[in-house]
């Protein structure tokens, strides 16, 4: 690329035929086009309803072959007035004796003893505290129950996990050597 020649230049086989086309003016404004509305001071003219209908056409109803009723009355069956009446929110308070929780229990089971089974439980153990918080006696009582139940097997697991690896490093070696 040659660094004389500017990048925004054109080639020179094109200069004679761009010069060559003739752009035409655009037309000139008209502020009164035939077919829109006329504009009051700057504001377009609002046209609100339905365009006239043409002669010869049945009138319209309101849907479903049902009649049109007048705006101007009201519905039938429809009150003077409405009343809105306020929403009401019902939240129960937290529990006044929680239910225990095994959050504690749970987190040691899941990193000293059985992963699997310690990661249940702690999702127990966190549905108790939500149900605590919310006040749901039930549902905190359900994964309580569950959650120390994972935590119980988890436990065992482990410890019996724990068992088997010190009798197999212990106990097998003696007795190989015997």
């Amino acid at each position: 690329m040659d660094p004389s020649k500017s990048s925004n230049s054109s080639a020179p086989e094109w200069a004679d035929e761009k010069s060559s086309i003739s752009r035409a003016a655009p037309p000139p404004y008209e502020p009164n086009l035939v077919g829109y509305p006329q504009s009051v001071q700057g504001y377009p003219q609002s046209v609100q309803g339905y365009p006239p209908q043409p002669q010869g056409y049945a009138p319209q109803y309101g849907g479903f072959g049902q009649p049109q009723y007048p705006t101007d009355q009201q519905y039938p069956g429809q009150p003077g007035t409405v009343t809105i009446q306020p929403t009401v929110y019902v939240t129960q308070d937290p529990l006044a004796n929680p239910v225990n929780d095994y959050l504690c229990y749970s987190i040691f089971t899941t990193l000293c003893c059985c992963l699997p089974l310690g990661i249940a439980a702690l999702i127990y153990s966190i549905l108790t505290r939500d149900a605590n918080h919310r006040g749901d006696q039930i549902v905190a009582e359900k994964s309580s129950r569950l959650a120390r139940t994972l935590n119980h097997v988890a436990l065992g697991i482990g410890i019996g996990f724990i068992i088997l690896v010190i009798v197999l490093t212990v106990v097998v070696p003696s007795v190989a050597f015997h």
